[in-house]
């Protein structure tokens, strides 16, 4: 009886963390950056608190916060060109976080998971662009022919994506460093 219920105030723990987390994301989300990303993408810290979570708790509990924080951002505000799109630019995309969660445990986690969750994300991004968005290719972006579908997403998703990582991964680093959020990820107070 004891472990059970142990087991139940662990799950509400985990449960009341990610909505937290969530929410901290989306709030993020709102200090955007938007350049010469038209159909969608921008530059901003929303992934850092996903990758917080999913770090402290796993792969399957960052993938479920990535897919909530995923179907907020669609429903206030997000650009999809039809329900393909929708699925892999934010349900799909933002469940990638989650992948963070691998590093769960390890030394400076947190920084690896950005990177390996950034990259997840990164990678569905690039598959929306080849597949959905190829219709929406302009002649030229950033002064370049586009070509190919491929080229274009590559150079489309990529140019805001590597901004979004490598400022995560330097937050991410950075927060290494301040005890209370070392402990958070390290479980302390589970």
């Amino acid at each position: 009886m004891t472990q059970n219920k142990s087991s139940r105030s662990t799950r509400t723990r985990a449960i009341v963390e990610g909505a937290v987390m969530v929410a901290l994301a989306a709030a993020l989300s709102l200090a955007k950056v938007e350049f010469a990303w038209l159909q969608g993408g921008s530059v901003e810290l929303s992934m850092v608190p996903i990758v917080l979570y999913a770090v402290r708790w796993g792969c399957g509990w960052g993938l479920g916060a990535g897919l909530v924080l995923g179907v907020l951002q669609w429903m206030f505000g997000g650009f999809a060109a039809n329900w393909q799109s929708i699925i892999l630019d934010y349900v799909g995309a933002f469940m990638m976080l989650g992948l963070a969660g691998v590093f769960k445990g390890k030394k400076l986690g947190i920084v690896w998971g950005s990177l390996l969750g950034g990259f997840g994300r990164f990678v569905v991004h690039y598959i929306s662009g080849v597949t959905i968005y190829a219709t929406y290719m302009p002649e030229t972006f950033f002064g370049l022919t586009m070509t190919t579908p491929a080229f274009y997403s590559l150079l489309y998703n990529g140019s805001y994506m590597a901004i979004n990582i490598v400022l995560s991964v330097v937050v991410c680093f950075a927060l290494t460093r301040a005890k209370p959020i070392a402990d958070y990820v390290a479980g302390s107070g589970k």
